[in-house]
């Protein structure tokens, strides 16, 4: 149970994408790696771990092998969540209630948002004697909420209701004369209001991770996806061992959930350019790189729908994954997923021989599921992958639901994917070393 627990901190301190670089980088740091800046000059030595991330919400981890580089082994999960974004202090209305206004982020369920403690973390850019500095922030307490309509004055709710996001889903702050968000912040940075001159805030759940069920078997938090793969396998990265031709990268991308076409996201140039810098680093040259490439692997992590105990009839009946039964490799037909029958295969004999439990996801025929961050990247770097996950429930609403043994489950197969070695001598052909 350690990763789960070490999982449920590091979901409590990431409450933004913002935080949650922050916390993978303390993780990288106390384990050695440096940091590196995209805006400075790198110089990398062999058998060495480095990181850099990209607008405070990306991060990029790799270790460098101890001999001239064969092939890489890397994951990818991305740190964001549905959420709402704050636009501003105060949003017009009943003179006697503060309102923030706010804009949804991504596709969340948005019953789920309503009747529950809620506050803003995120970051501020606050002026400096020197320039600018962008400055974490997290108001750690109750601060708001979006009150649901009372039944009495909205008879058939329970019917469903169709919730417009400018009408329905704006938070309560507060009443008249209450200090503004904007002073909050300053507080919080202790700085004066003035000094703040812009910010990327969200709402979250202030809902702590928590253990469920009669012998601890399920555990529930805001943002399971993905921080949960997000945590899992950067410790499966920080786990396995230096090789002696393999390098390791770890990603962790911002703006999945809006379509990763941002200078962050999964779209982005920033994997290439961190590739391009570490073979320009390495001395290779450009048959080197192509060949290390075609020699790569990478798991896209990102989770998959459980198996619903009350909609039984939503799974595929071929394919269902159920919580603490392994990690999921998903499949799809229109390829929204990565997956081929050759990565697939790799990845389960790589779990096999690491005694970790695999099960297979895909969507009902009939019902189209979405695209995750494999395919996106794929565009950027081209190389082989499978998408992987932990089954959960209640995907993309304000808290969700998952198995307490899946974390251990994803953290030892990335470990075991890390570590074993494995070539690819012809296309459609992987031996183990």
């Amino acid at each position: 149970m350690d990763t789960l627990h070490q999982l449920m901190h590091f979901i409590a301190g990431s409450p933004s994408p913002y935080h949650a670089v922050h916390s993978a980088a303390a993780l990288l740091e106390q384990a050695g790696f440096a940091r590196l800046e995209e805006c400075a000059p790198w110089t990398l030595e062999l058998g060495k771990g480095y990181y850099t991330t990209r607008n405070q919400s990306s991060l990029i981890a790799f270790r460098l092998p101890r001999e001239t580089v064969t092939g890489w082994r890397m994951t990818a999960a991305h740190s964001d969540s549905p959420t709402f974004y704050i636009k501003g202090d105060v949003l017009e209305g009943d003179k006697r209630y503060l309102r923030l206004s706010a804009e949804g982020y991504g596709g969340m369920n948005c019953a789920s948002w309503l009747d529950r403690p809620l506050t803003v973390a995120g970051r501020a850019v606050v002026k400096t004697a020197q320039g600018v500095e962008s400055r974490l922030v997290y108001l750690d307490r109750d601060l708001l909420t979006i009150p649901s309509l009372a039944i009495h004055q909205q008879r058939d709710v329970n019917k469903g209701h169709d919730y417009n996001a400018q009408k329905d889903m704006q938070p309560l702050y507060g009443l008249a004369d209450s200090p503004s968000l904007t002073q909050l912040v300053a507080e919080e940075l202790q700085v004066s209001p003035e000094d703040i001159l812009a910010t990327d805030l969200t709402l979250c759940p202030r809902q702590q991770p928590v253990v469920l069920g009669p012998a601890g078997e399920l555990f529930q938090a805001p943002r399971i996806d993905d921080l949960a793969c997000a945590y899992a396998t950067l410790e499966g990265f920080l786990t396995a061992q230096t090789m002696d031709s393999t390098g390791h990268i770890y990603c962790l991308f911002d703006n999945e959930e809006v379509g990763s076409g941002t200078r962050q996201g999964a779209l982005s140039s920033f994997l290439p350019d961190v590739l391009s810098r570490i073979a320009h680093g390495m001395a290779l040259d450009p048959q080197q790189v192509r060949q290390a490439l075609a020699g790569s692997m990478l798991l896209s992590a990102d989770n998959g729908h459980a198996v619903h105990p009350n909609f039984t009839e939503k799974a595929d009946p071929a394919n269902r994954v159920y919580p603490n039964g392994g990690v999921v490799v998903k499949l799809s037909a229109n390829q929204k997923y990565t997956t081929t029958g050759l990565t697939a295969g790799l990845f389960k004999a790589i779990c096999r021989q690491a005694g970790v439990p695999v099960q297979v996801f895909a969507n009902r025929a009939d019902e189209p599921g979405g695209s995750t961050l494999g395919n996106l990247l794929s565009q950027a770097v081209s190389i082989p992958m499978v998408d992987i996950g932990m089954a959960q429930l209640a995907m993309h609403s304000a808290v969700e639901t998952a198995g307490s043994q899946d974390p251990a489950y994803m953290a030892q197969a990335c470990t075991a994917f890390f570590q074993t070695q494995f070539v690819l001598t012809a296309d459609g052909i992987y031996q183990f070393a």
